[in-house]
């Protein structure tokens, strides 16, 4: 049963490894035709860093599904080299989570200045 289970494990391994790719292969390519976009017309800097908040989300789900295929791979096999790999797929992630936050905040904040400003004026 054993044999088993350590076979399902990896079948589940590269599917969710798959799905990652995946998920970052789309996000790569809207943020491309997205910053093409971008480079054929004026637009204000704040909309590209939106596209580079969106970018980074897709960036962040795919190492998420990554993070779980680690998981996964972690419960069959007995080596340091696995759960060091573990450990920097979550750094990883949790640096790009941080960042993105911040990002986020500072669109949101700017966002608000300018409504702001905007119903001062007459």
């Amino acid at each position: 049963m054993k044999t088993w289970l350590i076979e399902a494990t990896h079948v589940a391994v590269s599917v969710i490894d798959a799905i990652a790719v995946l998920i970052v292969l789309i996000g790569t390519a809207n943020a491309f035709v997205a910053m093409l976009r971008v480079m054929r017309s004026p637009m204000a800097g704040h909309e590209r860093r939106l596209i580079w908040i969106g970018y980074a989300r897709w960036l962040v789900a795919g190492l998420t599904f990554q993070l779980a295929a680690d998981i996964i791979e972690s419960t069959v096999v007995e080596s340091w080299d696995a759960v060091g790999r573990l450990g920097a797929i979550a750094a990883i992630r949790t640096f790009l989570n941080y960042f993105l936050e911040r990002d986020i905040a500072e669109v949101r904040e700017r966002d608000a200045a300018r409504a702001e400003a905007a119903s001062i004026q007459p």
